[in-house]
């Protein structure tokens, strides 16, 4: 699965409609913004939250979710999007 995340680089905060698509799990919803180690982890605990997205959405934003927290040093235990969704 392509990693679409990227780390942002900011001067001071960024208010949410100015973030790049790239800062968010679900880039083409711009949901789940990645943004530091507290949105991360709101995006895996609101994971199975998000609505309208297809499988192939959700395995990017677990992708990109994984990618946020190694970036800021945070263990993510699922092994799939599955298992964020109960």
């Amino acid at each position: 699965m392509q990693i679409t995340w990227r780390p942002l680089e900011r001067d001071g905060d960024v208010s949410r409609a100015r973030l790049p698509d790239s800062a968010f799990a679900f880039p083409n919803e711009r949901k789940e913004p990645l943004t530091d180690e507290g949105h991360v982890r709101s995006a895996i605990a609101r994971f199975g939250e998000v609505s309208g997205v297809s499988d192939a959405e959700r395995a990017q934003a677990f992708a990109n979710i994984k990618a946020a927290a190694q970036y800021f040093g945070l263990h993510v235990r699922a092994s799939s999007w599955r298992d964020l969704v109960g």
